[in-house]
């Protein structure tokens, strides 16, 4: 199973793909997408949804697991991010991509065994559990792979024995 990992944001989204398989999660690629902050907003989510739909196209994921919006005390950003999202959503949508949305702090829980994490303790986690050495790893690309990781081990049924073994 192949999941990619989407972090939707409007300045930066960050994705990463994460194959499990025999109770692996083999990294097979990460990054991220950053958009010209003079653009306008819809020449923004045009980009996004492009950039994405054409990652999407290049490795065929079977599926697609988004990070829920966080909602701030901004109500704009929160909307904007929203729009974000919604690109992403149609970019899997539109090439028959199961999407699967996960909170931030279910995420969180997943991943790091308790749903307060910092971004900086996910980045580290992530470097840790997937062999990514931590310099080469961007918040953004860590919270991705950690989405794509929530859903794999949701699936796997892998995620309380990952919860025990990081305490």
């Amino acid at each position: 199973m192949r999941i990619l990992g989407i972090d939707p944001g409007t300045r930066i989204v960050g994705y990463g793909l994460v194959d499990f398989r025999q109770n692996r999660q083999m990294v097979e690629k990460f990054g991220t997408f950053e958009f010209d902050a003079t653009l306008p907003f819809s020449g923004k989510l045009l980009q996004i949804h492009s950039r994405v739909a054409d990652l999407i196209r290049d490795v065929r994921p079977d599926g697609v697991a988004v990070e829920e919006v966080f909602v701030s005390q901004n109500a704009k950003t929160t909307l904007r991010l929203g729009h974000a999202r919604g690109v992403i959503l149609l970019a899997a949508a539109s090439q028959d991509i199961p999407v699967h949305e996960y909170a931030p702090r279910e995420i969180k829980q997943a991943v790091m065994g308790r749903g307060n994490a910092t971004k900086a303790q996910v980045k580290w986690m992530m470097s840790q559990m997937l062999n990514i050495r931590i310099d080469d790893l961007s918040e953004d690309a860590a919270d991705a792979l950690a989405a794509a990781l929530c859903h794999g081990l949701r699936q796997s049924g892998a995620a309380a024995i990952l919860s025990r073994r990081s305490r």
